[in-house]
């Protein structure tokens, strides 16, 4: 199936649907010769989802038994659907965020419809390093490895898609320990696949939220990494987060350093666009600066 959207001045493909792979290497989703690719599961089965630029529309190409589902969610996929009102006035306020909203005028946020794939990877990623929440990821992902449909293979890749939820919920928390998810994100990951099909019926991120850190083991921070990308919600703070609050303290206050509470006070008068601040902010190379040395990259596995 193939469906053609217009896309707005200065919009920037990559920028936006980059943020659903999980490093160029994701084994689920990433780019090939300047299309994207993502495998997911639908409401109506497996489908993979190519997105490429053609002039000034987006085309979006659809595989498997959810490619309908899928295909005519795409313009929500590509951020297409994602609502800038009232963000302009908002940026004008500070001149980093005006400065930044301008360089990265194309950027939206995507909103697939789809959690648990994003769920996984987020708990993959509490309290570990970029590098250890990768790997664990990624060999969850070619445990259950289901191959993706469509012409991806041909393409000089080979997509596989998600665990399904039901299939991690019955996995024992020992099978985890050698792709590196030591017992406790092992379970709350087995707990969340329990609860996904209600996960997948919420009708918005305020009722994501309030399911999902209604779970064991998942707190405001897996939420909102969540909710920004499966709902778009342009006001998801990752509340918690090692670098986040760092960087919107150096960015909007000159501070090096800043907790959670300084951060969500500094980041009030953009209620309602805290989170895209805070992905401008991403996108713009800003951090605060470095003290000490770095987290070591560990692997449970071997513990």
């Amino acid at each position: 199936m193939t469906r053609r959207m217009p896309a707005p001045e200065a919009y920037h493909l990559a920028g936006t649907v980059g943020q659903l792979a999980f490093s160029r290497y994701d084994p689920c989703a990433r780019f090939v010769d300047g299309a994207f690719w993502q495998a997911v599961r639908t409401p109506h089965g497996p489908a993979t989802l190519s997105l490429r630029r053609d002039g000034a529309e987006v085309v979006a190409d659809g595989y498997g038994p959810g490619a309908e589902w899928l295909v005519a969610r795409a313009d929500a996929v590509a951020g297409l659907r994602d609502d800038l009102t009232g963000f302009a006035d908002l940026a004008a306020a500070h001149p980093v965020v005006a400065r930044l909203a301008r360089a990265h005028r194309g950027l939206r946020l995507p909103a697939t419809g789809l959690v648990f794939g994003r769920l996984l990877r987020a708990v993959c990623e509490q309290k570990v390093t970029g590098t250890e929440a990768y790997r664990a990821y990624a060999a969850t992902v070619r445990h259950f490895g289901e191959p993706a449909p469509g012409p991806t293979s041909g393409a000089g890749v080979r997509l596989l898609l998600p665990p399904e939820a039901a299939e991690v919920a019955a996995t024992p928390y020992w099978t985890f320990h050698r792709f590196g998810l030591e017992q406790r994100r092992a379970d709350t990951l087995c707990r969340a696949a329990v609860a996904a099909a209600r996960l997948e019926r919420c009708a918005d991120a305020a009722e994501a939220t309030r399911r999902m850190t209604a779970i064991a083991g998942i707190g405001p921070w897996t939420a909102a990494e969540v909710v920004r990308t499966v709902h778009g919600d342009p006001d998801a703070v990752s509340v918690g987060d090692y670098h986040i609050p760092n960087a919107v303290a150096w960015a909007l206050a000159g501070e090096p350093r800043g907790g959670d509470a300084r951060m969500l006070e500094l980041l009030e008068p953009f209620r309602g666009h805290r989170g895209r601040v805070c992905l401008l902010l991403k996108a713009g190379g800003i951090g605060a600066p470095r003290f000490g040395p770095r987290m070591p990259v560990r692997s449970f596995a071997t513990f």
